[in-house]
């Protein structure tokens, strides 16, 4: 008589989704009532997309915002919800899956490092235009082949990410400062977006596996719903936002991006911060299956994402209360504790087993973490970058990051010469590192040095 062993599969409680959401909507709700300053600044400490605080012409132009970069966000989405499955689907094998990944790294490093420059120089607007004629060349693609190219999309999707990371944050800030607003008021619309990306990320997920069917029949495919959003996104651009657009000549484009970005420290020190987290957000994205199956444990993977971008989500509504509600410490004190907690859990993770619990605790931690740093890097290139470098600096820091994500891939995932304990040790060192420099740009910053965004 044989044996049948019942075999459990671990996922989490519907409590922890619960717990999420209860905890950024209570979050969001009370930061008016707990403002530093009482009611006389509560509109100007507090506002946020949920309340009458600001003007009028403000918070139309913030949500009108919200709304293009909601719809970038799903079409992020959607292009990387099943990752590992589509490769797999298409015979692609581990190595094969790895050097896929690694073109596309090249191509961010080669080509994503000057799309920076080139949007601060045509304008940021067709930066944004391009983003979505990227996902939608993708989406086509997909849609109208049963066995499309793997490295051409695997190549527009990561052009398409690197100028997600800067075109419409650069658009952002430029028409904001354009447009007359408080200068004050960016740092809401830093972390909403946030926010609003991690929200549609689960959004997205949930999207593709209501209209999913089969790869083999492209219009089912989540790349369809991609496409359709990108015509959309287009469209919006020319309606919303048609004026005229900045635009850098070359030449004295040249001298400012060496004198501003290239000849000053600060720059560089938040060069690597951004760098790191960029860094070790990807090498998690890439490992963290493995390691919640490692040992042959069985997991509902899909149950977890929600569960870490939630926790990003409720890091996100965290910024405006160490910011300038409750405590009147600066944002880089805080900064550093997060870069410090992420390389931390990452570390811990690396350096011995763990259970799922442990690991789930863990990397709900790291990404609470991201969800806080994202907006604080974004309010420090505000004080630290004019506008008219701002696309540029982003990119430019972003390769270095682009480069070990590369050699990682081809080292781990090609040639085995890498283990996986390993990629995400370096990961978070790179993220203590960063907390370095945070601090220093902190004691830096106590000397005299130019704002370029004086309200």
């Amino acid at each position: 008589m044989g044996v049948v062993i019942e075999r459990e599969i671990w996922e989490p409680k519907p409590m922890s989704y619960v717990f999420l959401f209860a905890s950024c909507f209570a979050s969001i709700s009370l930061l008016p009532y707990y403002s530093r300053g009482g009611a006389a600044v509560r509109g100007a400490a507090a506002s946020s997309l949920f309340d009458l605080g600001p003007t009028v012409p403000f918070l139309r132009f913030q949500r009108s915002f919200l709304l293009l970069y909601s719809l970038a966000s799903v079409m992020e989405g959607l292009e990387s919800v099943f990752g590992e499955y589509e490769y797999t689907h298409y015979g692609i094998s581990r190595e094969q899956m790895a050097i896929c990944l690694a073109a596309g790294a090249a191509a961010a490093l080669f080509l994503g490092s000057f799309s920076g420059i080139l949007s601060d120089v045509i304008g940021p607007r067709r930066a944004c235009v391009l983003f979505c004629i990227l996902h939608l060349l993708v989406g086509v693609l997909k849609s109208m082949s049963r066995h499309p190219s793997i490295w051409v999309a695997s190549v527009c999707l990561s052009l398409a990410s690197s100028v997600f990371s800067f075109c419409f944050e650069t658009w952002m800030v430029t028409e904001h400062e354009k447009q007359g607003h408080k200068q004050d008021l960016l740092s809401d619309t830093f972390w909403l977006m946030t926010f609003f990306e991690s929200a549609c990320l689960v959004g997205s997920q949930g999207l593709a596996n209501l209209l999913f069917n089969d790869f083999d029949k492209g219009l089912f495919s989540p790349s369809a719903p991609a496409a359709l959003l990108a015509i959309i996104s287009i469209l919006y651009i020319r309606k919303e936002w048609n004026g005229c657009q900045q635009q850098s000549i070359i030449g004295s484009y040249r001298k400012s991006f060496s004198a501003h970005v290239l000849n000053d420290k600060r720059i560089w020190l938040l060069s690597w911060a951004q760098s790191s987290i960029h860094f070790s957000m990807s090498v998690f994205w890439i490992l963290w299956a493995p390691t919640m199956v490692g040992d042959g444990r069985e997991v509902h993977l899909s149950r977890l994402y929600p569960c870490f971008i939630g926790s990003r989500m409720l890091g996100s509504t965290a910024f405006p209360w160490f910011l300038g509600g409750v405590s009147s410490l600066r944002n880089e004190e805080y900064l550093i504790c997060a870069y410090v907690v992420a390389g931390l859990s990452l570390l811990i993770v690396s350096y011995d087993y763990q259970e799922i619990d442990a690991l789930v605790i863990l990397f709900c931690i790291y990404h609470a973490c991201v969800g806080f740093i994202l907006p604080s890097l974004a309010r420090l290139r505000t004080m630290y970058i004019p506008n008219e470098l701002r696309g540029g600096m982003i990119s430019f820091s972003l390769a270095p990051a682009n480069a070990a994500i590369c050699l990682v891939l081809l080292q781990g995932g090609y040639h085995w010469k890498l283990a996986n304990s390993m990629i995400m040790a370096l990961a978070a060192l790179g993220l203590l590192a960063a907390a370095g420099c945070i601090h220093v740009l902190r004691w830096w910053r106590k000397q005299p040095c130019q704002n370029w965004h004086k309200s």
